[in-house]
């Protein structure tokens, strides 16, 4: 494994991590399972780990990229935000007080505000690019990138690049 992708659960987009492999060019994204002379499933040929989950947000992730980095010691980690997500739609307040109103519970405290929703694409990337630089369970020697996809194009663009700079010897 290289690159570990962050997308949203949206089926529409379900193209992110392919879109990724590509766009990297020497990634194998979905690639094939291995299998032992048992039969077995033992491998897969893939590069690329993928992650989703609500607005393909970097929180939603940051145990999922340590995990993965202890077991495959991957370079790269890419957060990948989408047009027409359904986090557009709605303010971190206006989530908190529905669930309020919804569910009779307060979740002001359970959630950083800044990754409840998108407001802004760019702003969003940039933000959840550098939430994973400062969290401890992201190694400082791994590559990260924010990338928006178009949904109805497929196009993908990078936003953001943090790229640790080599120690001198």
């Amino acid at each position: 494994m290289k690159t570990l992708v962050v997308y949203c659960i949206d089926p529409r987009v379900s193209g992110i991590p392919k879109a990724v492999a590509e766009h990297f060019g020497d990634e194998i994204y979905p690639g094939e399972v291995i299998l032992d002379e048992s039969g077995n499933k033992v491998g897969a040929t893939t590069t690329l780990f993928a992650v989703a989950n609500a607005g393909g947000r970097a929180i939603g992730a940051l145990q999922s990229v340590s995990t993965m980095q202890y077991l495959f010691n991957f370079k790269n980690v890419v957060v990948v935000h989408h047009s027409f997500c359904g986090a557009t739609s709605f303010t971190p307040e206006g989530l908190i007080e529905a669930f309020k109103k919804e569910e009779g519970v307060d979740i002001s405290s359970a959630y950083d505000r800044e990754s409840l929703s998108i407001a802004d694409y760019e702003k969003s990337l940039k933000y959840d690019v550098a939430l994973l630089r400062s969290n401890t369970g992201v190694p400082k020697h791994l590559n990260l990138y924010g990338f928006f996809y178009n949904i109805d194009s497929g196009e993908l663009v990078e936003v953001v690049r943090d790229i640790p700079s080599p120690n001198p010897t």
